[in-house]
């Protein structure tokens, strides 16, 4: 009986570009059958050979077909040697800080998506594990804030909904000196844009329900390790143990996500440009956060370690009845939680991502009644402007 559970040919996609990576995954196709896309192995349990063989698959919260195909895919495109598909990007940062021990001291950014916060305040907070949270941006702050007990630095960039950029290689760098794991959040920008991997980092994690998934239609997490066979083994586990791996429908949905990968982040990328420049003309936006303005304090970090800036934009208004009458009058931009499907949708920070961050930390970052953050879809960028234009000046 053949077992393309241990096809290693995907290895081969290493040397593609990325635009045809993220079209032909791994394998590139199901071998046993020839079949182009990736069927859905909607199956709890798999039939043994005889007894000592095994066609690589026995149970499907270890091991499935489909899943597998979007793990290795995701470990070509990050440049790990391993990928863990979760049953959500809270899923996935749950797996990661389980990597720590009681005790331990996390490093992590302040302005950083609200379930993070959450995770690391309500859950592991009850374990003993601690954690400073600074500008990772400022890396005189990250050196000032690790302590003895320091094992992680957590990493957001750009930030959510701030749009701070950390230098990765930098802060790679700081915790590799003292022995401390860099993880980093590339969930704004995808491996089409920045790898974290080859910049250092030693952990990359994704909300693949935003840009890899790309359609708004399903839930899902990625873990991808960079060489650390021990870390690998510790999130398998950590899976196998808390049964929270990603269903072969899931996976299929994110599999076919990311062949469109490319083609749809060079779209928010263009749009967010165009509509990022609009809204600094508007009288009643006050300030626009936005990694691709060259006036951005770490645009030329940015340069450095990314090949686009994403459909990312945040934006404070004059006022909240101007939040409430946008927030009503939208029509093509929906106002909805969640980023990076193909729909452009405006989202209330305070009260629905960030609701769980401490309000003084929200008010230092400066989100407040009057911010707002928009992820840019891939609609007319003139369509989106109008849209907006109307909302805001009804």
């Amino acid at each position: 009986m053949k077992n393309f559970s241990n096809y290693k040919d995907y290895s081969l996609k290493q040397d593609l570009h990325i635009e045809s990576k993220v079209v032909h995954g791994a394998l590139g196709c199901e071998p046993l059958t020839g079949a182009v896309s990736m069927p859905i192995f909607q199956s709890a349990t798999f039939r043994h050979p005889e007894l000592g063989n095994s066609t690589g698959f026995d149970y499907s919260r270890l091991e499935n077909p489909t899943r597998q195909e979007l793990e290795r895919t995701m470990a070509i495109l990050e440049g790990g040697i391993k990928g863990f598909a979760f049953s959500s990007g809270q899923a996935a940062n749950m797996a990661v800080f389980s990597l720590l021990d009681v005790g331990d001291h996390v490093v992590m950014s302040d302005d950083i998506y609200g379930g993070t916060s959450r995770i690391i305040n309500d859950i592991f907070g009850k374990y003993g594990i601690t954690h400073t949270c600074v500008d990772m941006s400022d890396l005189e702050a990250v050196k000032a804030a690790i302590t003895p007990k320091t094992k992680m630095l957590f990493v957001e960039t750009p930030t959510n909904p701030c749009m701070k950029v950390a230098d990765i290689r930098a802060v790679s760098d700081i915790a590799r000196a003292i022995g401390a794991l860099t993880v980093v959040d590339n969930t704004f920008l995808t491996p089409y844009f920045q790898q974290p991997l080859n910049l250092g980092a030693d952990i990359v994690t994704h909300s693949s329900t935003k840009y890899l998934g790309g359609h708004n239609d399903t839930i899902s997490g990625i873990v991808v390790i960079k060489d650390d066979e021990d870390i690998v083994s510790k999130v398998r586990v950590h899976i196998k143990s808390h049964g929270s791996q990603l269903s072969p429908m899931d996976s299929w949905l994110v599999l076919r996500g990311i062949k469109t990968l490319a083609v749809r982040m060079d779209k928010h990328n263009e749009n967010a440009l165009k509509v990022a420049n609009w809204l600094r003309t508007q009288p009643k936006v006050k300030k626009v956060y936005y990694v691709g303005f060259s006036d951005h304090r770490d645009y030329e970090i940015t340069k450095k370690q990314t090949t686009g800036f994403g459909g990312m934009i945040s934006f404070a208004v004059d006022s909240f009845e101007t939040v409430k009458k946008i927030l009503k009058n939208v029509d093509l931009v929906m106002f909805a939680e969640s980023l990076g499907g193909t729909e452009t949708l405006i989202t209330y920070p305070t009260t629905q991502t960030h609701e769980d961050t401490p309000k003084e930390m929200k008010e230092a970052l400066g989100i407040d009644e009057c911010f707002l953050r928009l992820s840019v879809g891939i609609e007319n960028a003139d369509d989106i402007i109008a849209d907006l234009e109307r909302a805001i000046n009804s």
